[in-house]
């Protein structure tokens, strides 16, 4: 198994014991580039986007594109890793804090 494969299949396993639903796109050449490897949906309604790298792997930028798309849409989209995949529950946990901040910052603000 790739170090990469073994990034997702922790990935898998953890979402699953969290009862979040999930799928993995195929990356066959006929969908859109640059799409997560695992996406999925949290408890109470919340979209999940995973990108799944290994080592010093970074994302290509079609792959930050559709992060940044996600992010933007309210959906939560990480980059994850052999250091972080053990964290997943506290990064997704945590994104939402960050993101609700945000928002309500805008409100205030009148910012769009």
């Amino acid at each position: 198994m790739t170090p990469e494969a073994k990034v997702k299949a922790k990935a898998k396993k953890l979402l699953t014991e969290l009862g979040y639903y999930f799928f993995m796109p195929p990356a066959n050449g006929f969908g859109r580039a640059g799409i997560p490897d695992i996406v999925g949906c949290k408890l109470g309604g919340r979209l999940f986007a995973l990108e799944c790298k290994a080592g010093k792997n970074k994302p290509t930028a079609l792959q930050e594109r559709e992060l940044k798309r996600i992010n933007d849409a309210g959906g939560i989209a990480l980059v994850i890793n052999e250091e972080n995949v053990n964290n997943l529950e506290e990064l997704l946990n945590a994104r939402r804090i960050i993101v609700r901040r945000i928002r309500a910052h805008d409100v205030e603000t009148g910012q769009p």
